[in-house]
């Protein structure tokens, strides 16, 4: 990005002050500005205006703010009616101006994983950019069109979803040649009620995708396979054969094509379907799609694998939870070879009116696993969950926590298992696992 302080201005249509400055970034957090940037004054919880100031001294070098607030004339500024409209329309425009294939992704589960996938794919043939971190909303998407590069050539960007209408705007704004949908869960059905609900939700990816672009969908997920749809629509996840784990990898044939990923799980092979299917569609060779799948950055707390100062291998899935995606990684643990395996559930969030039967119906997925321990946290899990367990674990392989006790966990599972013995974490994001694993692995 290299934009003067004019440009901005007239891509907005939007009043100017010293309009002669450079700038070659973006941040809306005045911790982090960089030397250069273009500090974006977002209204929400705190009022970005109040921290002007700061940015500048940062090192911002202009500010982007609305005409409700008095700026100082000497400022280098862009004022807008609405800050965050402008900055997705200047994203936007930097989206159509660099013009790179785009792959969108969306699903209650493994869309981060199948970005990094769908990335890995197109760097082995393109110069490909991809979503950092999980910057998926209003705001990340539109940063990420912003600090995408000059030369790139595929975007895999991810959008995420929480709300009717969300994913109208992220796809209209992302315009992708190519939209996926990995799966549909039961993310938000506090808000969605139904998963028909979220399907429909999921589908508005397209009201965006180009009229010539192609969706992919699960072959299996008759909430969209049987949608109507006006853009060209194609399945993945048929025609899988010689399926094997081991502690470590999933290895599969597919179109007579060896594929090796660093992960555990079916669910993890659909999503490496997906993202060999837009890398098929964007004409990747095969043989170039496994090579890449073999060692993809995946990222942070995304089903990682690791391993305690002890030896026991922890696998740490603690984003995101719901009772598709905990049956799936169950399932999962099951397979994995281990003398003895373990299981930290923490609550799932945002589940709504439904949260007690959902945290109920967990009962028989993890009897079924075959696990050790179990040991629970958060008052959801307490209450629906613990009960029920309660009637096949003795108190001596059943554990319960709340949410602030995880110092408690932590301490309990630092002498559980030997060398080779597996501990599987699973919760929403909001139960802050992750802090277990990091003292577990230090």
């Amino acid at each position: 990005m290299n934009y003067s302080v004019k440009k901005i201005g007239q891509i907005l249509n939007a009043t100017t002050q010293i309009d002669s400055k450079i700038v070659t970034g973006v941040s809306f957090d005045s911790r982090k500005v960089k030397s250069g940037d273009l500090f974006v004054a977002l209204v929400a919880e705190n009022d970005g205006h109040d921290y002007v100031q700061q940015a500048l001294t940062k090192g911002a070098t202009a500010v982007l703010v609305d005409d409700r607030h008095q700026i100082d004339s000497k400022i280098p500024a862009i004022i807008v009616s609405d800050t965050l409209l402008a900055l997705q329309q200047l994203g936007e425009y930097r989206r159509h101006q660099i013009n790179p294939k785009v792959v969108a992704i969306t699903g209650s589960n493994g869309k981060t994983t199948t970005k990094d996938m769908a990335s890995a794919i197109m760097d082995s043939q393109y110069k490909t950019f991809k979503t950092p971190e999980n910057f998926n909303n209003e705001i990340g998407v539109p940063l990420t069109l912003l600090t995408m590069p000059d030369d790139t050539e595929v975007l895999v960007v991810e959008l995420g979803m929480d709300r009717p209408g969300q994913l109208t705007t992220l796809s209209e704004l992302v315009s992708p040649d190519i939209a996926i949908i990995t799966m549909i869960g039961e993310a938000h059905i506090e808000f969605f009620k139904t998963r028909e609900n979220i399907a429909k939700a999921k589908l508005e990816i397209t009201k965006g995708l180009k009229s010539q672009g192609t969706l992919l969908i699960p072959y299996d997920e008759p909430l969209l396979t049987n949608a109507q749809v006006k853009q060209n629509v194609q399945t993945f996840g048929q025609d899988i054969k010689d399926i094997n784990s081991s502690s470590s990898k999933t290895i599969f044939t597919y179109q007579n094509t060896r594929f090796a990923i660093p992960l555990l799980g079916r669910y993890n092979i659909m999503n490496a379907l997906a993202a060999i299917s837009a890398g098929i569609l964007l004409h990747i060779e095969l043989k170039n799609a496994a090579e890449a799948l073999q060692h993809f950055d995946l990222t942070k707390n995304r089903t990682e694998q690791l391993t305690t100062s002890h030896g026991v291998n922890l696998i740490s899935d603690v984003y995101n939870s719901n009772p598709t995606a905990v049956a799936a990684v169950l399932a999962t643990l099951k397979i994995i070879p281990a003398t003895h395996k373990y299981v930290v559930l923490g609550d799932m969030l945002e589940l709504g009116e439904q949260a007690a039967s959902l945290h109920a119906c967990l009962a028989e997925t993890v009897i079924n696993a075959n696990v050790d321990g179990v040991y629970l946290v958060g008052p959801l899990m307490n209450k629906y969950l613990y009960p029920i367990l309660q009637r096949r674990f003795d108190s001596a392989h059943l554990h319960q926590y709340e949410t602030d006790q995880l110092a408690e966990l932590i301490k309990d599972l630092q002498t559980l298992g030997e060398n080779g013995d597996v501990i599987l974490l699973k919760a929403s994001h909001g139960i802050h696992l992750e802090n277990v694993v990091n003292a577990l692995v230090k």
